[in-house]
């Protein structure tokens, strides 16, 4: 135990245990209080830690000045050595402090009998007994209060040097005069600083395992406490996994693999990573010593209860009583008795009228370990009770041992019936497997032709439950393989079926096909008597209209949609066709939208319309969204994700979306910590695109928080052209990050590919375009003081075409509400700052006047307040503080610096509190000689002198009366002039004048 590892990894996951231990110890507080008379008895099934535990709390006390000293019991069955631990104590006392040992076995001569090198088999006893050499002490051996009294007063005599912690191990292999010796030291009371901690194996200490007793015995004195290693918690185990894996890491689906297989035991984690690491990489692999070893505990069984664990291993993870009995092939009595062996032996655990194995992974090797024909018979055994009723099971069961027992037929009506099943709880995943199953079976001709179903039916049922899954991608592709296996003897209602399907699948996602023309042609495929199959058709179509701008046309099919359906008493249809058409509604007031909204939601949650319902709460999130109402938006995506999760559906579209819309309000609002956990999906088996949609805004917070996301932003890459919402989000990190670097074409790169692939696979002007402009202009401008004058006109001419296109998409933008919210005002607002900025820092300031730069900053603080930004706002004051800095306003400066970094600060943002520092320090542009005039001011100084009004000079200049009435201003301070005619006078003189 205490020799020294090759490497020694950080201990993960047992901190709060430790802490227990070594504060009941008195370890850390001993120097303090002078005693400590606790002692602990450490329990935790095999593999879970406590070795570990044993040895940082070792060094833990080494380090606070104690004696450590280690025993082991060992596994020698009914010949264990007696008190071979202590033997080892004494073994090691005599090696570090031998002074003491000697004068204690003078005083104390039958500590003598436990010396290692001393003890041999006694020929002439009939026991066998281990005893010391003399005579004398032979016939003492049996006096072993004399024993008990000496270890007590050595571990005395140890204390008198220091505190003494002695650990004894594995105790479910102790003698019972261990034990015993244990239990007279836990009894009596020491003087001195004396701890005991004793571990063992819980699950070793089946119902008559003689230590069960003792520990029952020991927990009821004052002096003991008894600490539970429970499992490792599922982020521990994650954390272990990254700790243990090669350099290059495993997949999360790998870790998400181990996670579930090792149930928190540190051994089997270390295990199956060596396992998924090696050659196969295969996580689903069950090593073969892991396997041997787990195989060890059913040697502690007779043939009954090995054969009733071999067949609950072809159950799964449990079995029910009933299905065990009736398999099991063993009478009443017989099975009771096996049942009884294997959960006092700890094999099985009995709960709810269920048994399951004491450890996932011993059911799996005992499965493994099943001949290949024992296993077909057994599955089909459980087949045909499940089919005949003998006793009572799921269609998943049933589905799962049909197919196992090579019964396809049964399999494919059963996993039919299990999707089914699983779709009616709310279990989409599940529901989606089951369905799959059926459509691989359904691939042999003979099965198709005997099958009495629709496939195209199963084929959609499949994929709605891969969208309502999160997983729309290959809901997609499913259905272009339905419909490319389609015979030619198929009905146009089969085609239309599946194509109307693809379309909705489409639609959540970025494809290369349209999704407007799949559908129509499912439309075109079906006359107008179609009942209830041209209903839906028609609902998906008015949907993707609705998407594609076409309002009026699809106001039109979504009313011939809801008659057909209203006619058939088609509730749940009608509800997500009133969902699509009061969404039309966003072409006339807000207030019109909500209310129909409200209704939409009130008839779906009525219906049980659950994706209607989600949908509609979506919608209302994204109207207050859109008007800047924040806190009402969040609380209706809150609503929409709280409402799939209590429908099991956190990964259906509008839930996931919900969610992600939340962290990114969320984010606007400033509260970056709840944003960290709203984007945290670890151990909730999150579909790529979400997974990656809330990753984008995670990496958002890390890099505003001055930390590297590089490997992150590009693991994201791979999902842009799935979905462009990742794009433009993790576009937002890696552009803070490209930032941070001097090179400004690293920071346009980022843009120009953004831009490129939404303009390919959206359109080229979307409205995000505005933002990711201003953010890069903003990180150009920033760059420019430390670029030479050449590459600061390159710079200022990336800035005017950035700033160029963003007002491209301004005036091409189209929304049927004709709104632009104050979102898109603030960026507008802020991309013409920056370009405003980026031509005062190269020097144009017959173009800039500095007046109309500040009042345009001005202006885009204004609008960053009402958008609620809290963080770019704190930005945009950031920036206006260096300029009022490098101008000679430090007042001003002072102020809105301040500002900035009292949010920064709360938001943790370190490079904006870095850019604040530098602020102080560092001038963005010369402040400019008092008394000279740049070429507008000139310009305008000459046509005051012809006396012309400010409107007339405006008009004449083309620029607006404020501006002039600025410029004028400047013109009278700078030449000391009280009024325009004394200025023209000055002018005059000094010669200013053409």
């Amino acid at each position: 135990m205490y020799g020294v590892p090759p490497v020694k990894r950080p201990m993960i996951g047992r901190d709060a245990e430790l802490a227990e231990i070594a504060s009941l110890l008195g370890v850390r507080s001993f120097a303090e209080s002078g005693t400590t008379r606790q002692h602990v008895v450490l329990a935790g099934d095999a593999g879970v830690g406590k070795t570990r535990v044993l040895i940082e709390l070792r060094d833990l006390a080494r380090a606070e000045g104690w004696h450590v000293m280690a025993g082991h019991c060992l596994d020698f069955g009914d010949s264990a050595l007696p008190y071979l631990p202590f033997s080892e104590v004494l073994g090691r006392l005599e090696a570090q402090a031998p002074e003491i040992v000697e004068k204690v076995a003078r005083e104390q001569p039958a500590l003598a009998r436990l010396r290692p090198g001393r003890r041999v088999l006694d020929t002439a006893a009939d026991t066998g007994s281990f005893i010391a050499l003399s005579g004398a002490e032979s016939a003492e051996s049996l006096d072993r209060g004399g024993l008990f009294d000496a270890v007590h007063a050595l571990f005395e005599a140890v204390a008198e040097v220091g505190p003494l912690l002695v650990v004894i191990e594995d105790c479910h292999w102790a003698d019972q005069s261990t034990r015993d010796l244990l239990s007279f030291l836990f009894s009596r009371p020491f003087e001195g600083p004396v701890s005991v901690v004793a571990s063992y194996r819980a699950d070793d200490l089946h119902r008559r395992h003689p230590l069960r007793r003792q520990v029952a015995e020991w927990s009821r004195l004052n002096s003991v406490e008894r600490v539970q290693l429970s499992p490792l918690e599922d982020d521990d185990v994650r954390a272990l996994v990254a700790e243990l894996a090669p350099p290059a890491g495993l997949s999360a689906d790998h870790t998400e693999v181990i996670v579930e297989r090792a149930e928190g035991n540190a051994f089997f984690v270390e295990e199956l990573v060596g396992a998924t690491s090696g050659m196969s990489g295969d996580a689903e692999v069950l090593p073969d010593d892991l396997a041997e070893l787990l195989l060890v505990r059913l040697d502690r069984l007779d043939e009954d209860a090995r054969q009733v664990v071999r067949v609950a291993s072809v159950a799964g993870r449990r079995v029910a009583h009933e299905l065990l009995a009736v398999t099991s092939g063993l009478d009443a009595r017989s099975l009771e008795s096996a049942v009884r062996k294997a959960v006092e032996m700890n094999v099985l655990v009995a709960s709810g009228g269920r048994y399951s194995f004491r450890h996932a992974l011993l059911g799996e090797a005992v499965y493994d370990d099943l001949l290949p024909g024992e296993r077909i018979r057994l599955h089909g055994e459980y087949a045909a009770v499940l089919s005949d009723g003998r006793a009572p099971g799921t269609a998943a069961e049933l589905a799962r041992h049909a197919r196992l027992a090579n019964d396809l037929d049964a399999a494919l009506a059963a996993a039919i019936r299990a999707g089914d099943e699983a779709m009616a709880v709310g279990g989409p995943d599940e529901a989606a497997q089951h369905y799959q199953q059926a459509i691989e079976l359904l691939a042999d001709p003979d099965r198709r032709a005997r099958f009495e179903g629709d496939q195209s039916k199963l084929a959609v049922a499949a994929a709605e439950a891969l969208t309502s899954a999160g997983r729309p991608m290959r809901s997609a592709k499913l259905l272009a393989e339905q419909l490319r296996q389609l015979p030619s003897t198929a009905t146009p209602a089969e085609r239309a079926r599946l194509l109307s399907a693809r379309a909705e699948a489409l639609f959540v996602i970025e494809p290369d096909e349209d999704p407007l023309a799949v559908s129509q042609a499912a439309v075109d495929l079906l006359p107008p008597d179609s009942g209830g199959l041209r209903a839906k058709v028609l609902a998906v179509h008015a949907r993707i209209l609705s998407g594609s701008g076409r309002y009026d046309l699809a106001q039109e099919v979504g009313l011939e949609a809801l008659a057909v359906a209203e006619r058939l008493d088609l509730h749940e249809l009608a509800s997500d066709v009133m969902t699509t058409l009061s969404a039309l509604k966003k072409a006339g007031p807000k207030e019109g939208l909500r209310e129909a909204l409200v209704d939409a939601i009130d008839r779906a949650a009525a219906t049980g319309a659950v994706h209607a319902e989600l949908r509609a709460r979506f919608l209302m999130g994204r109207s207050f969204q859109d008007y800047g109402e924040l806190d009402l938006a969040a609380q209706w995506f809150r609503s929409a994700m709280e409402r799939g999760r209590s429908a099991h559906l956190p990964w259906a579209p509008y839930s996931a979306e919900a969610r992600w819309q939340l962290a990114l309000v969320t984010f606007v609002r400033g509260d970056w910590d709840e944003v960290l956990r709203l984007t945290d999906v670890v151990g909730q088996h999150a579909p790529p695109i979400p997974a990656a949609l809330l990753e984008s805004v995670r990496v958002v917070v890390l890099a505003a928080r001055g930390e590297s996301v590089v490997a992150r932003t590009r693991a994201l890459r791979k999902y842009w052209e799935q979905e462009g919402g990742v794009a433009i989000i993790a576009a937002m990190a890696e552009l803070a990050e490209a930032a941070r670097s001097d090179d400004p074409h690293a920071v346009v790169a980022v843009y120009r590919d953004v831009v490129g692939l939404l303009g390919r696979i959206w359109h080229e002007w979307f409205s995000a375009r505005i933002r990711l402009a201003a953010v890069t202009a903003a990180a150009v401008a920033d760059h420019m003081p430390r670029l030479a004058a050449a590459e600061r006109a390159e710079a200022l001419a990336e800035v005017e075409r950035l700033h160029e296109e963003g007002h491209t998409v301004l005036q091409k933008y189209a929304d049927p509400s004709g709104h632009w919210g104050p979102e898109g005002r603030a960026w507008v607002k802020r991309l013409d700052a920056e370009r405003m900025r980026a031509r005062w820092l190269v020097g144009d300031g017959d173009s800039v006047p500095l007046a109309e730069l500040t009042d345009t900053w001005r202006e885009t603080e204004a609008l960053f307040v009402e958008f609620g930004h809290v963080y770019e706002l704190a930005v945009v004051r950031a920036t206006w503080a260096g300029i009022l800095r490098s101008v000679g306003q430090p007042a001003e400066a002072r102020e809105m610096g301040d500002r900035s970094r009292e949010v920064a600060r709360a938001l943790g943002a370190r490079p904006l509190l870095e850019k604040l520092k530098a602020i102080g320090s560092t001038a963005t542009r010369a402040k400019p000689e008092p008394d000279a005039l740049t070429s507008r001011e000139s310009e305008i100084l000459a046509l005051v002198a012809q006396g012309r009004s400010n409107g007339e000079i405006g008009r004449q200049l083309f620029i607006s009366t404020k501006t002039v009435s600025v410029h004028v201003s400047n013109i009278l301070g700078k030449l000391g002039a009280a009024g325009r005619t004394e200025a023209a006078a000055i002018a005059r003189r000094r010669g200013l004048l053409g």
